[in-house]
């Protein structure tokens, strides 16, 4: 590789510098724009080659052909452009096209009520388990209130029978005097002292 570098006539700061990077290339033996003329080439005077008069003329004609068709050409495919250009917006390309659109948009639009069509099945078939659903809950709800209420007459049955049981002891006119005397014939002593377990574990003796 490094002889293919020190054959090649780049310099090899050139061949490895990056690319974004702008070289200027010093050429030995070539002068600057600023530079004045060399001596030996003071007196020397420029004379331009020699021109054949008839070669000329025959150049100018073809010249001149040469300039006439390439603006005949250019013209041509100008025309072209143009009569393309208002067959699309103004001629049968524009017909066709709107017609084309027309039938796109027709088909399109016969697409979309025929999605419309099945979306409105389905959200009628979803609206109707919905409702039937309700319905269904509206059912168990009043199920359970029912069975709710049954059993609160249940309980309350159950409590005025226990409390018409329990009415059978009642203190009233009628047995008073029957139930003073009861009483005073079953003495009972409340004066005793019990643990944490509710065990008596002292009673005081019963005075008249």
């Amino acid at each position: 590789m490094l002889r293919a570098l020190s054959r090649s006539h780049a310099p090899v700061a050139r061949l490895l510098s990056p690319r974004t990077a702008v070289l200027v290339e010093t050429v030995r033996g070539r002068k600057s724009r600023t530079d004045p003329k060399a001596k030996s080439k003071l007196g020397r005077i420029k004379t331009p080659p020699p021109v054949d008069p008839v070669e000329m003329v025959v150049l100018k004609e073809r010249y001149t052909e040469y300039n006439l068709i390439l603006r005949a050409l250019r013209l041509e495919f100008k025309e072209q452009m143009l009569r393309k250009k208002y067959e699309e917006e103004v001629g049968s390309v524009a017909e066709e096209r709107t017609k084309r659109e027309a039938e796109e948009h027709w088909s399109l639009m016969a697409l979309n009520d025929a999605e419309n069509l099945r979306m409105c099945k389905i959200r009628e078939q979803r609206m109707q388990k919905e409702a039937e659903a309700t319905e269904l809950k509206k059912r168990e709800a009043a199920i359970l209130r029912q069975q709710e209420l049954e059993n609160y007459i249940k309980e309350k049955e159950r409590q005025i029978l226990q409390l018409q049981e329990e009415a059978k002891d009642f203190i009233t006119l009628d047995n008073l005097d029957h139930r003073i005397e009861e009483a005073l014939d079953n003495l009972k002593n409340y004066n005793f002292a019990i643990d944490k377990e509710g065990r008596v574990v002292k009673r005081t003796a019963f005075q008249r």
